[in-house]
């Protein structure tokens, strides 16, 4: 398996002849992006490939499609290029009714509900989405529906990756973190706040990294999202002294990708 962080929650993952995006995010640095219920924030930083060089996208996994630093304006450009998007049910509903994609290309996904990428010379790939939520208990009807994507070889109770999706550490991560088996998790970090609702959290902290790997088997942790954005309240620096005192081998498994710069994970199950 081979990742390249494009930026954010960007990810392009290359596996058994599929190229996956996630999060598609290719707006340049300096807009300020309303999220909604009073929250904003503006990008301070840009995306390391443009679209052109990132080439053939064969699908695209959406955690979320209401908030512009998980999907912007020329991200939704690049959705409607994919042969297949996958969603939460209401975004699938929303981009349709929208004309962002195509209805037959979209598929929205309930947590733990599962669908199988299939095409000719390329061994069948099985998503399965995980659960998430986006802030504070009770906050679902205000943030919207997210979900994360654990992707591996269909029929399997194994999955090479796992994606947690913008998410706090609730009871629904925990039981991803129980339930499957992972080589590679990409979470998504950035102890995220917003002023108008003060200390509450939107997404992980380092601490919650340390509690959730005490439960995820995964070999390898990649921390995304987490930097290039006003919101964010703990970049690489504040999440590497955090993992730094954490026991264990939480420290040793985690690996921080350079941006534009393909990588192997060396997962042996794709």
């Amino acid at each position: 398996m081979r990742l390249t962080h494009v930026g954010g929650p960007t990810l392009l993952v290359e596996t058994g002849g599929w190229r996956l995006l996630t999060d598609p995010t290719f707006d340049p640095p300096g807009r300020r992006y309303d999220f909604g219920w009073g929250t904003s924030s503006r990008k301070l930083s840009g995306p390391a490939l443009t679209v052109e060089q990132l080439g053939r996208v064969d699908a695209v996994l959406l955690t979320h499609d209401h908030h512009g630093d998980n999907l912007d304006d020329a991200g939704r450009a690049v959705l409607g290029t994919a042969p297949t998007v996958l969603t939460t049910v209401a975004a699938a509903d929303r981009l349709s009714r929208a004309g962002v994609v195509d209805p037959r290309a979209v598929v929205g996904l309930h947590p733990w509900s599962t669908t199988v990428l299939a095409a000719p010379g390329r061994s069948s790939l099985e998503v399965t989405a995980t659960p998430c939520r986006h802030g504070p208990p009770l906050s679902r009807p205000v943030v919207g529906d997210v979900v994360g994507f654990a992707v591996g070889p269909p029929g399997q109770a194994d999955r090479a990756l796992w994606i947690s999706g913008d998410t706090v550490l609730c009871r629904g991560v925990r039981e991803a973190a129980r339930r499957l088996r992972v080589d590679t998790a990409v979470l998504h970090l950035g102890g995220v706040r917003f002023p108008v609702t003060g200390p509450l959290r939107y997404s992980m902290t380092a601490h919650d990294v340390v509690r959730l790997c005490r439960t995820l088997t995964a070999r390898t942790i990649v921390p995304v999202h987490h930097e290039g954005w006003a919101h964010f309240r703990e970049g690489r620096t504040a999440v590497e002294r955090v993992l730094d005192r954490a026991p264990g081998s939480t420290a040793r498994r985690v690996r921080w990708l350079e941006p534009g710069v393909p990588t192997d994970t060396g997962s042996p199950r794709v």
